[in-house]
């Protein structure tokens, strides 16, 4: 087992003194910003270190643990919308395409047992998920919106054509879905060769055998990939149906920097 102590951890900021310097250096005025997230990182890991040390403890209901990930799903529904003001009804999106990938991706670990379901294993798989998906889920949402709005008139032709809706945008769906999955695909493919991902460095630090670090991080590594998947997939299909009337017009599209 690895265990760096307080010591360690003061030692390791210097390394946050690095990136202060080379803001100083270079007069980028990242400063404060490089400070705020380092304090605010700490402050939010000890928070939840000492959550989880409650949560672990013996004879704890896994009622806690579900409630924790409903939390999540929420937290990260409203840093989706307020990342991407300009995509209508991301709100709501964003909560269905979490929960949609939640129920299809733990159902898959858990239902099918490659790991056990508890506290331990449910809260860190949970948040994974969702960590990883929010990127992606903002990015499929603001792509979306700017290639309908920007083509506008290549989108009217098509329906002037007589396409659907649904046929008209399937192009910029589908190159919304490509933007945002794009980058985890290469994430993907990197791991292992050029990247040592931190499941993977963690478990290993903490005295796990390297194979069995790396059957966790693989699984963990799908899961991922998965949800991505799901939520992008889900809000894409979502913003699209918001975008088109019932009469299959394209709506009056806004910019968020011009608020017009």
């Amino acid at each position: 087992m690895t265990s760096i102590g307080w010591s360690g951890l003061a030692l390791s900021l210097l390394l946050v003194l690095v990136a202060i310097v080379v803001s100083l250096w270079k007069q980028l005025g990242l400063e404060r910003s490089i400070l705020w997230a380092a304090l605010r990182a700490a402050a939010q890991l000890f928070a939840i270190g000492l959550l989880l040390q409650v949560l672990l403890r013996p004879g704890v209901s896994i009622g806690w643990a579900w409630l924790w990930v409903v939390a999540m799903v929420v937290i990260a529904s409203f840093t989706v919308r307020q990342r991407a003001p300009e995509v209508p009804g991301l709100l709501q999106l964003a909560l269905i395409a979490f929960v949609c990938s939640a129920v299809l991706t733990l159902g898959v670990l858990f239902g099918l047992g490659v790991f056990q379901l508890n506290v331990r294993t449910l809260i860190p798989l949970a948040g994974l998920m969702i960590g990883n998906s929010l990127a992606a889920t903002v990015l499929v949402g603001r792509r979306l919106v700017e290639e309908l709005r920007d083509k506008r008139d290549e989108v009217e032709a098509r329906l002037a054509l007589g396409q659907p809706a649904n046929v008209a945008a399937k192009p910029y769906v589908r190159g919304a879905l490509r933007t945002a999955l794009i980058p985890q695909i290469e994430t993907t493919k990197a791991v292992g060769l050029v990247v040592l991902p931190g499941a993977m460095t963690g478990l290993i630090l903490a005295g796990v055998s390297p194979l069995n670090a790396v059957l966790v991080q693989a699984a963990v590594m799908y899961l991922v990939l998965g949800s991505v998947a799901t939520t992008t997939t889900v809000i894409a299909l979502g913003v699209q149906r918001r975008l088109f009337t019932t009469d299959h017009r394209l709506l009056h599209l806004t910019s968020a920097r011009s608020g017009r």
